[in-house]
């Protein structure tokens, strides 16, 4: 298993990820160069807490983009789902989700990024934690935030 401090660091540089997003193929932070992101992640879709957190930042989208700060969403579902879930929220909640959710079925992009303290190798358990984690411009972290417990 890859080594790691528990929590990142205020100033760490955030790794180099590609990530699948519902937005097609992702590089981090490299795709974000000269920009902020507040990336979070949510334990699953079609969730009431995970919905109302979604459409919530969606509310304050244009706020962020005149920070000149974008959003990014994780959860460890697949890219189809979080479609259907995105599409779900627009038909019953008419909110329509303009940010990136990044597909991490197999939990590596959160424990790369340091999200997700549950993530053992191949070994991924089900964690319910909600975290976000806010980059400056040159990807380097600023904030950090971690809330839920564990499923083993």
């Amino acid at each position: 298993m890859e080594e790691r401090s528990s929590i990142p660091l205020i100033g760490e540089k955030f790794p180099e990820i590609e990530v699948l997003t519902t937005h097609g193929t992702k590089k981090l932070p490299a795709d974000y160069q000269g920009r902020w992101f507040v990336l979070f992640s949510h334990p699953a879709d079609f969730t009431p807490v995970c919905t109302t957190e979604f459409v919530a930042f969606q509310k304050r989208y244009e706020e962020f983009q005149k920070l000149n700060t974008d959003l990014i969403g994780l959860s460890i579902d697949q890219v189809f789902s979080h479609i259907k879930w995105i599409e779900w929220i627009q038909e019953k909640l008419n909110v329509t989700i303009q940010f990136p959710v990044i597909a991490d079925d197999t939990g590596r992009v959160g424990f790369k990024a340091r999200l997700d303290p549950s993530w053992q190798g191949d070994q991924y358990r089900t964690s319910r934690f909600h975290c976000r984690s806010a980059r400056d411009h040159s990807g380097h972290l600023v904030l950090s935030a971690r809330t839920g417990t564990e499923y083993g």
